[in-house]
């Protein structure tokens, strides 16, 4: 089985990426460029990010989780702790995460550190997901082999019984993660392939390094 995709083109025109526009501080780029692509009413699920760890087969794995929330200090996303994306930041906390919003021909690139984020944080965002997301959460001991989706669907079906009625707590294999970056990407779109790349790059005086790179 074979399909030539060589013959997908596409003219990226849509804006463009100028040093004289821009802040000496990547998250207010971020944080202007999120509310465009929300603005933009393009996008679904603009907070999808796609996260890549190094496993601890030693490969590199990539997945979409959804960012929760982005501060000065970095990016936040919740999940199991011993899910395999878990086990690989408890061995490698260095990690990619990446944000694509096709809408406005655009990539946001971030490489950083990924560490967990205090009990009482992750507490506070459990608290305010619906319970039938709390559940699930304790429901699926994320990444392991089942033997069938029944299996999780009665699981779920005997805690819905087992809280009626009352508080659904966090369970302590889930939580939050913050991504501190130590190196951010900017990538707009251009005509003839010419796309404008900007990168922050974090400095030991916590300043910004900004970069334009090739494309």
């Amino acid at each position: 089985m074979q399909k030539d995709l060589g013959g997908y083109r596409k003219s990226y025109e849509k804006s463009a990426l100028m040093e004289d526009s821009i802040s000496d501080n990547p998250m207010e780029l971020f944080q202007k460029w999120f509310h465009e692509v929300e603005a933009s009413d393009g996008v679904d699920e603009p907070n999808a990010m796609t996260i890549s760890t190094i496993g601890l087969d030693g490969y590199p794995k990539s997945r979409v989780v959804l960012l929760k929330k982005y501060t000065y200090e970095g990016f936040i996303f919740y999940t199991n702790y011993e899910s395999e994306k878990g086990k690989a930041m408890a061995q490698n906390p260095n990690v990619c995460i990446s944000f694509f919003w096709p809408n406005l021909e655009r990539q946001v690139i971030i490489k950083g550190a990924a560490e967990k984020i205090s009990e009482n944080l992750s507490d506070g965002y459990f608290e305010s997901r619906p319970d039938g997301s709390k559940l699930g959460a304790i429901v699926s001991k994320q990444s392991t082999v089942i033997p069938s989706r029944n299996v999780l669907e009665e699981d779920l079906e005997r805690l819905e019984k087992e809280y009626k009625n009352k508080e659904i707590e966090r369970p302590h294999f889930w939580g939050g993660y913050i991504v501190k970056p130590v190196s951010i990407e900017f990538w707009q779109g251009r005509p003839n392939r010419l796309h404008d790349r900007i990168r922050y790059t974090l400095q030991k005086d916590f300043n910004w390094k900004i970069e334009r790179l090739a494309p």
